[in-house]
C-alpha cells in the first residue's frame, strides 16, 4: 500500500492543481503494487490514471487509438538524470526505408499500443519489448525515435556509461533507479549497444558485476509494466548476446542493408525536392554496395549541399557520385586506421 510520504505527494499535488504530479505519484504506487503481486490493485491505479488523462485531454472513445494526449516531457533529476537522456521525436514510421516485413511487424506494435486497453479487456497485454539487431546505420536508432514519434511519447536513451561501473552492485542499482522510472513514467527507452549488458554469461571476458548487471536486466524486464513502456534494446553484435534474453522479448527484428530499391526510395526521400527526375541510377547504385541507410543519408545530405552552393534547384547525379566517391574513401581511411593497429 502507499506510504505516508506518497499520500503527502499526492494531496500536495492535488492542492498546487498539478495533474501530472498526481499521475506521476499514482503510477508510482502502481508500480510498487505490481513488484509485489498485486497486479489487479496496479491495473486499477493505471486504469484511473489514464481515464483521468483522456477526459482532461476532451474525451476520447474507448475504440479509438489512445495517443491524443501526449506524454508530458518530464526530464530526469538527480541520479537518474545523468543514466537517461530524454527527447522529444518528430520522426514517423513512413519517414523511413524498410521492408514490409520489418515495417509490419512495428506498425503491429504501434497498433497494440495504441489500443492497450482493449486488449486489457481481454486479458491481453501489449507488445512492448523489442530487440533489434544489425549492422551500424541500418536504422536501429531511428526506429525507437519512429516509436515514440508514432506514440507521441518522450524518447529516453539510456547511457549505459553511466550505468555500468566497476563497484559492486552499484550497476544493478542504476538499472534499478532506471526500471524504476520506465514503470513510472510512460515512454519509449532505447538501450543502445545493448551488447554492453546483455553478453554472454560465462564468458571468458565475463566480469562478476557484468553477470550481476545482465541478471538485474533479466529480472527487472520481466516486472510488471505499469506505464505500457516500450523498451527497446539494440545491437550490431547479436552474436555476443545472452541467450536467456530471447525469451524475454516480443519481437526480435533484424535488420540489413538495403537492396537496390530500398536505396533508391530512401535518397529520394531525403533528397526530397533536391531530387532531380533523370538522376542516373546505372551510375550510383554500383558505388552504394555495402553502405548503410545511415551513411547514404550522409551522402545525399552533401550532394544537397552542393547544389544548393552552386545555385540549382536539383541535385546532379555527378554530386551524388562525387558524394558517395568521398563516403568510400573515408571508409577505407577508417579501415586502414583499425588495421594498422
Amino acid at each position: 500500500m502507499a506510504g505516508a510520504k506518497q499520500v503527502i505527494a499526492l494531496l500536495a499535488g492535488h492542492v498546487e492543481g498539478n495533474d501530472e504530479r498526481v499521475y506521476t505519484v499514482a503510477l508510482q504506487i502502481a508500480a510498487a503494487e505490481a513488484r509485489q503481486g498485486h497486479v489487479k490493485t496496479a491495473e486499477t491505479l493505471r486504469k484511473l490514471v489514464d481515464t483521468a488523462r483522456t477526459s482532461v485531454g476532451g474525451g476520447t472513445s474507448s475504440l479509438r487509438p489512445q495517443l491524443a494526449i501526449a506524454t508530458p516531457l518530464a526530464k530526469p533529476r538527480g541520479e537518474l538524470e545523468e543514466l537517461v537522456h530524454v527527447s522529444h521525436s518528430d520522426t514517423r514510421l513512413a519517414d523511413m526505408t524498410l521492408t514490409e516485413a520489418i515495417r509490419a511487424r512495428l506498425s503491429r506494435l504501434v497498433v497494440q499500443q495504441q489500443n492497450r486497453e482493449r486488449l486489457r479487456e481481454f486479458g491481453q497485454h501489449p507488445s512492448s519489448k523489442l530487440l533489434l539487431v544489425g549492422p551500424p546505420g541500418s536504422g536501429k536508432t531511428l526506429t525507437a525515435s519512429a516509436l515514440a514519434g508514432e506514440l507521441h511519447l518522450p524518447l529516453f536513451t539510456v547511457r549505459l556509461e553511466g550505468v555500468i561501473t566497476r563497484f559492486l552492485g552499484e550497476s544493478a542499482g542504476k538499472l534499478r533507479l532506471i526500471f524504476n522510472q520506465i514503470a513510472q513514467m510512460r515512454g519509449v527507452y532505447l538501450f543502445d549497444e545493448f551488447d554492453a549488458i546483455g553478453g554472454k554469461r560465462g564468458a571468458a571476458n565475463e566480469v562478476g558485476e557484468m553477470r550481476r548487471v545482465l541478471n538485474s536486466f533479466l529480472q527487472f524486464l520481466e516486472e510488471a509494466n505499469a506505464t505500457d513502456s516500450v523498451v527497446v534494446a539494440a545491437t550490431n553484435h547479436p552474436e555476443l548476446l545472452d541467450r536467456a534474453l530471447v525469451r524475454r522479448f516480443d519481437e526480435i527484428i533484424e535488420y540489413g542493408l538495403p537492396d537496390a530499391s530500398g536505396i533508391k526510395a530512401m535518397m529520394s526521400h531525403r533528397l526530397g525536392r533536391m531530387a532531380g527526375r533523370s538522376l542516373g541510377w546505372e551510375k550510383i547504385l554500383p558505388l552504394t554496395e555495402g553502405l548503410s541507410q545511415a551513411e547514404l543519408a550522409r551522402v545525399a545530405d552533401e550532394a544537397t549541399k552542393e547544389a544548393i552552393l552552386a545555385g540549382r534547384k536539383t541535385v546532379a547525379t555527378d554530386e551524388i557520385l562525387a558524394a558517395l566517391s568521398a563516403r568510400r574513401a573515408m571508409r577505407e581511411a577508417v579501415a586502414d586506421i583499425f588495421n594498422d593497429r
